[in-house]
């Protein structure tokens, strides 16, 4: 596929490739990947992905991000204030490093926020992180599980102008107001694997969708590690479903991409 190709929210400091990230960087850049933005989930992870950036000037592109829910795949919960506080001078030590605030959200998924309390708390860390997006003037990258109408309306009360909704999975009435508000949707390759999203995909402007990976995560095989070099199976899709070329959805996502984090330099 010709074309410059951003993936707008992958894990390029995740443990998965700590092994071969140079040869995953190289099969990216042969897939056409000009730019990775890379999300953290957790405070462990800053230093990581600011160490990338330099490392891969110019394509790996950092985030800083206290994701919903925190702890290892098999002991996930809910995440704590404390989980933020920590951190919280990181942000304005690197705010000039950073191209956006994320991956952040909410994530209502009954067994990993079971009560009122786990919630309120989430909500809390989410408005804290997006009232540090417009101190730093930073787009946000966020995470909307069983939650899509919740984090739209709390951006939207939190007068988030810029924001990306990954892997967006909400009703299309929902998306709806996200476009209303301006917001741009996301879509990994794992959309490829059923019609699910279709009526979303079709409803949903080119010019408010961006291609993602969320590399090592849902990839086009399940429980096979995802990489950013299988972007080009998300632009395919979307072409699919759109009933347009390849290299159309790959030029305007990459514009979308660069409105949307201006401090891209590709």
């Amino acid at each position: 596929m010709d074309g410059r190709l951003v993936d707008s929210h992958c894990h390029m400091s995740a443990d998965e490739f700590a092994q071969d990230l140079n040869d995953v960087i190289e099969r990216a850049q042969q897939a056409g990947v000009k730019a990775l933005i890379a999300v953290t989930e957790g405070a462990s992870e800053f230093g990581r992905v600011i160490q990338l950036s330099k490392i891969y000037p110019r394509l790996v592109f950092p985030c800083f991000g206290i994701h919903p829910l925190q702890g290892s795949e098999q002991a996930l919960h809910s995440v704590r204030t404390q989980d933020l506080e920590t951190v919280l001078p990181l942000f304005q030590t690197y705010g000039d490093d950073i191209v956006a605030v994320g991956e952040i959200g909410l994530d209502f998924t009954p067994w990993y926020a079971p009560t009122v309390l786990e919630r309120d708390e989430q909500l809390m860390v989410f408005k804290r992180q997006l009232e540090i997006s417009k101190e730093l003037e930073l787009p946000v990258n966020v995470h909307s599980r069983s939650a899509a109408k919740v984090t739209i309306a709390t951006m939207k009360e939190q007068g988030i102008r810029h924001a990306l909704l990954h892997n967006f999975a909400g009703r299309p009435s929902v998306a709806m107001e996200g476009l209303q508000a301006g917001y741009y949707f996301s879509f990994p390759p794992a959309v490829s694997r059923n019609d699910q999203r279709t009526k979303l995909i079709k409803q949903i402007p080119l010019e408010r969708i961006c291609l993602e990976t969320d590399s090592p995560a849902l990839g086009p095989e399940k429980h096979v590690r995802n990489e950013p070099k299988n972007i080009t199976i998300s632009c395919e899709y979307i072409a699919k479903v759109k009933g347009i070329g390849t290299e159309i959805v790959a030029e305007v996502t990459t514009q979308n991409a660069l409105c949307l984090f201006p401090k891209l330099k590709m």
